[in-house]
């Protein structure tokens, strides 16, 4: 290749850094950067700037909980402090196991949303212990509930850490990018603890300066955090991503790269209302009776049924699926989800029932027509099609065919 440079010899990158390009100009080789960032690098510079507002953050919120709990006060029992924190300890354990319970089967599948989430959600526990002691007659229960927020952080923001660092291992060297995160996080966590030492004396019973410094380090941290989650291409596909694929491929059989589809996709909690996909679910939430087994298995020979129960896309998975059934059957969940959203039919229940079978059924054709030339165009485009990032459930089912 001929550029103004000269004619480019080589290009090399290390990892998923910048690349640098190799260039044979009057008989002498020069190497230059290509100008082209890598998802690696710009992450390691923004993680650098969020761990240190987040360090810093931290300490003036530690500042107004030992000060909540009376240190420096002569008055204060050392048994009230020793319950306010058991206290805070015991409703964040608490916190913890009912969160891992309730939503730790979305941490993988929306790690980028969860991640972003679990941080807005600690700069406002810190917040909370901030202001905690300037209204003593709520201390425990602010600091409580503070002690709730940061426990929903420690499982959110550790469970989605393990999943990017999934997908940064592109060796599978999970214990190497884990050690080195952990080495930088600690040295810059280290360089906001020098810079701690000179800010607390400035702070101390300087409630306006400890504000003004707390949404400073804030408003820092929530831009690096938004700029890492954003910058951040995972080419396996979840609902959200799967989703906006297919609706683009739909539209105008134009098949979107990783790179397009994750700068489309959302990631904020969003609350909304759509019509909820349920995936492998017991059979009696497809359905409820043999007429409707019978209606599920009409037009489908795919190993998985679907049904449209209770305002809900279920579907029933079979357990010789492979990962392009557990693929073709969300896309059919998606396009039955994106036809009853929102829902405008005031059909009489019994009649809306109906439709909605007569809905999979047509959903079933549609497959037959468009999936095989769409797989080839996800695989083409980049994708990994050979795992997926979708929240399947653990329930499979085998069920009887009419012949049987």
């Amino acid at each position: 290749m001929h550029t103004d440079r000269g004619v480019v010899l080589a290009t090399e990158r290390y990892g998923s850094a910048e690349s640098w390009m190799y260039f044979a100009k009057d008989r002498v080789m020069e190497r230059r950067r290509d100008g082209s960032e890598g998802e690696s690098r710009g992450n390691s510079i923004i993680g650098v700037f969020k761990a240190f507002s987040s360090s810093l953050s931290g300490t003036l919120a530690t500042q107004a909980s030992l000060k909540g709990v009376g240190v420096g006060n002569q008055e204060a029992t050392v048994a009230a402090a020793t319950v306010t924190w058991l206290l805070r300890d015991g409703t964040g354990m608490l916190g913890r196991i009912l969160f891992a319970w309730q939503k730790g089967n979305k941490l993988d599948s929306e790690a980028k949303k969860w991640r972003l989430f679990a941080d807005v959600l600690n700069d406002i526990a810190m917040f909370m212990e901030i202001s905690a002691p300037y209204f003593p007659a709520c201390f425990t229960l602010i600091v409580c509930t503070a002690g709730i927020f940061k426990s929903l952080v420690g499982v959110a923001g550790g469970a989605t850490r393990a999943a990017l660092t999934v997908h940064q291992a592109r060796r599978d060297n999970m214990a190497d990018i884990s050690a080195k995160d952990g080495s930088q996080e600690t040295l810059v966590n280290l360089a906001g603890l020098l810079v701690s030492l000179i800010l607390i004396p400035l702070v101390t019973d300087n409630l306006i300066l400890t504000l003004s410094l707390f949404f400073l380090f804030t408003v820092l941290h929530l831009f690096a955090n938004y700029k890492a989650v954003r910058s951040v291409v995972m080419e396996t596909l979840n609902e959200a991503r799967l989703s906006i694929v297919l609706q683009q491929y739909l539209r105008d059989r134009r098949m979107l790269s990783p790179l397009e589809a994750n700068q489309r996709e959302p990631i904020f909690l969003e609350f909304r209302k759509t019509v909820p996909i349920k995936l492998g679910v017991r059979l009696q939430e497809v359905v409820q009776s043999p007429e409707e087994l019978n209606l599920a298995l009409k037009e489908n020979n795919m190993p998985y049924l679907l049904g449209v129960q209770n305002g809900c896309v279920c579907v029933c998975l079979g357990p010789e699926a492979s990962v392009h059934d557990e693929i073709r059957a969300m896309c059919q969940a998606v396009w039955l989800s994106s036809m009853l959203s929102p829902p405008t039919s005031r059909e009489h229940p019994a009649q809306q029932q109906q439709s909605n079978w007569e809905m999979v059924h047509e959903s079933h054709k549609l497959m037959d027509t468009i999936f095989n030339p769409f797989l080839k165009g996800v695989e083409a485009a980049g994708w990994d099609i050979k795992r997926t990032l979708l929240d399947w459930d653990e329930w499979r089912v085998e069920w009887k065919t009419k012949s049987n």
